[in-house]
């Protein structure tokens, strides 16, 4: 959510990062902030008038009735029930027209930074560096559910039966290498200085509106029936809300965090959980990185943050790519946003496995996420974000490029502590 001094000062800047997204519908909403923050402005002032008028005539009551003039204190009763009358509706216009207002600005989408390419969508993303050499073997590489089941470790039919499509149960090594991919991710985070985490696995509605978009949240939140709690899609969305309300003084900053959790999607609108791919599935772990910080120091931490996924995908000999997101593929709530790609050698393509995010001051500003400067001035903060490891989608990736001609998987060498010294499984 941007600034409404923003849209007061510069609306052209806010209209023209609306066709940046290409998200034209969205224009006629600039002007309509403008009149309703005008409206409830002068709507506040007049409120503010009344009050005082009341406490002037109240203070006059009682001098009135002291010197037995109590027909003008009477009239004076009257003039301030009316004042009374005229705030009350005052004031209950003032909620609708801030509610209103809100309505308008949890929509109209974040300022992108300037270096984000114009594009309308992912298709326009542009890659930036390539990192390892993608390698075709020359012999052929299976389906990665057919990996698995040759392994014994993956049981999807059962899945279906228990919980419908999008599940899945891991067994045996590819259950234990799920373990140790996550174990081992949580520690290459903690040996880069972030704080490990386990955060809430539900939040309530606040704090969802607060870190995502509203058609975000629909698309992705399970919600507690009877409740105000939802299944986190990511642990982003537990650990930023973490900080709701909250004023840090500027020494605590950064707080550079790495969590794990569990991550629940809905995935409306993906045309397609596949029946027998964990690519795109309903219920999934991943280790999250998150800051928070000053202002200036983002654009720094937004290329450290993608920079750790970068080194934890190639500790492991996965060829990856890192592709800048245009503006139409941005969420409206991110000012800037990388995708990280790791080669598939049986597409002969690269997917995406991770996602880095700067979101400016957005989430700051809805949560409140205040920071109190050396000079006792009070601020937003910026907040960022960073998948380190997402499987099962990774052990897509970890499977392609591990596997053998022989049909085993190759365990590289960092891993190997995690799974009991093993060199192979299969």
């Amino acid at each position: 959510m941007i600034d409404i001094n923003l849209i007061r000062n510069n609306p052209e800047l806010v209209r023209e990062n609306i066709r940046k997204k290409f998200q034209d519908a969205k224009l006629p909403m600039v002007d309509e902030v403008i009149a309703l923050d005008r409206e409830n402005r002068e709507t506040m002032q007049r409120a503010d008038a009344l009050r005082n008028q009341r406490k002037v005539i109240s203070k006059q009551i009682g001098g009135m009735m002291a010197r037995g003039q109590r027909d003008e204190a009477e009239a004076a009763k009257a003039q301030v029930n009316a004042l009374a009358e005229e705030l009350e509706q005052l004031e209950k216009r003032e909620e609708e027209l801030q509610a209103e207002i809100r309505k308008r600005m949890l929509v109209i989408p974040n300022i992108i930074d300037p270096s984000v390419p114009v594009g309308r969508d992912d298709s326009e993303n542009v890659e930036i560096q390539r990192f390892g050499e993608p390698v075709v073997p020359d012999f052929e590489i299976p389906y990665h559910v057919d990996i698995m089941e040759r392994l014994s470790g993956i049981d999807l039919d059962a899945a279906r039966k228990t919980s419908g499509n999008g599940f899945y149960y891991l067994m045996g090594d590819i259950a234990r290498l799920h373990s140790a991919i996550l174990s081992y991710g949580r520690d290459f985070m903690i040996d880069r200085g972030f704080t490990y985490c386990i955060p809430p696995y539900m939040i309530h509605g606040n704090v969802v509106s607060g870190v995502m978009s509203f058609a975000e949240m629909e698309n992705m939140m399970y919600k507690i029936e009877g409740e105000d709690l939802y299944l986190i899609g990511t642990s982003e969305h537990s650990m930023i809300g973490k900080f709701i309300d909250t004023i840090l003084d500027e020494s605590q900053l950064p707080q550079t965090l790495t969590s794990y959790s569990p991550c629940f999607r809905k995935e409306v609108g993906a045309h397609g959980i596949e029946e027998r791919g964990v690519y795109r599935i309903h219920q999934f772990e991943k280790q999250e990185m998150i800051v928070v910080c000053k202002p200036e120091d983002s654009p720094m931490w937004f290329d450290r943050l993608w920079q750790n996924t970068v080194d934890f995908f190639r500790s492991l000999d996965i060829p990856v790519r890192t592709l800048e997101c245009c503006s139409g593929d941005l969420a409206d709530l991110k000012v800037k946003s990388l995708d990280v790609e790791a080669w598939s050698p049986r597409q002969k393509k690269y997917f995406e496995v991770g996602s880095c995010s700067n979101l400016g001051d957005a989430q700051a500003r809805r949560l409140q996420i205040r920071v109190k400067g050396a000079d006792g001035k009070k601020y937003l903060a910026h907040t960022l974000n960073n998948t380190c490891v997402a499987p099962p989608r990774m052990l897509i990736a970890f499977l392609e490029n591990n596997l053998q001609a022989d049909g085993r998987v190759r365990i590289p060498e960092v891993l190997r502590p995690y799974m009991g010294g093993k060199e192979f499984i299969g």
